[in-house]
């Protein structure tokens, strides 16, 4: 999957890093600030996102790939399955932003499958595409969650979608599984049989077998070198 990079001439979100800032965000327990009535507060956890943008002077922030973090002890959805340990790895990246946010196709897909995935701290709406190019054999999987639900209406599976294409926004956090704003964006090699949904978070003991089926997705994005 390096070479993905070559047929990316656009980007998922607006992005100018001429003019504009983005910085990086740590949701692991490093990050001091990170306290229990932020993390189990939608309303608060939001405010404290756009306070770190605004102070900064950036129009997102970005970050979590492979990142052991602390935020999702605020749903159940991530709890311990038997004879293992919570889920709490980021398999995605996730860009911080305002409600509204546009989101686009950076490579010619077809749309593999969507869900509306509403328990809390879940995706919400969800869009799977599915990325193929015949010409290096290069077969993979892109998931956009936390969208807005209006995103869902009017697409259907096997709809092909062009480089630039706007696919869907950036949720409130109504829609979006109650979080802040963001889009999680990732990458995938093989679905597992699973459409609408695919796991953005695994526990620590199933990391070897989830990063390898689910790539850095700044392969695509490009964006981390951007961040400070």
């Amino acid at each position: 999957l390096k070479e993905i990079p070559a047929f990316c001439p656009l980007k998922v979100v607006g992005f100018e890093p001429e003019s504009q800032s983005i910085i990086k965000m740590d949701f692991t327990a490093a990050n001091s600030d990170l306290s229990k009535e932020i993390i189990d507060n939608t309303a608060v956890f939001s405010n404290y996102i756009a306070q770190k943008l605004a102070y900064n002077n950036a129009i997102y922030g970005i970050g979590g790939y492979n990142e052991n973090r602390v935020v999702y002890k605020r749903s159940n959805v991530f709890d311990a399955l038997p004879n293992q340990k919570p889920r709490t790895l980021h398999l995605g990246i996730d860009i911080w932003g305002k409600a509204g946010t546009e989101v686009f196709c950076p490579i010619n897909a077809t749309i593999h499958s969507f869900a509306y995935n509403d328990q809390y701290g879940d995706y919400g709406a969800t869009i799977i595409l599915h990325n193929f190019f015949p010409e290096n054999n290069i077969e993979f999987y892109t998931l956009y969650g936390h969208l807005s639900k209006a995103d869902l209406l009017n697409i259907h599976v096997g709809q092909q979608l062009g480089i630039g294409e706007k696919i869907g926004h950036f949720g409130e956090p109504h829609e979006n599984g109650q979080w802040p704003p963001h889009l999680h964006f990732q990458i995938i090699i093989d679905m597992e049989g699973m459409k609408g949904d695919y796991p953005g978070v695994s526990s620590i003991d199933d990391r070897e077998h989830y990063l390898a089926n689910c790539p850095d997705p700044d392969l695509i994005l490009r964006m981390m070198q951007f961040a400070q």
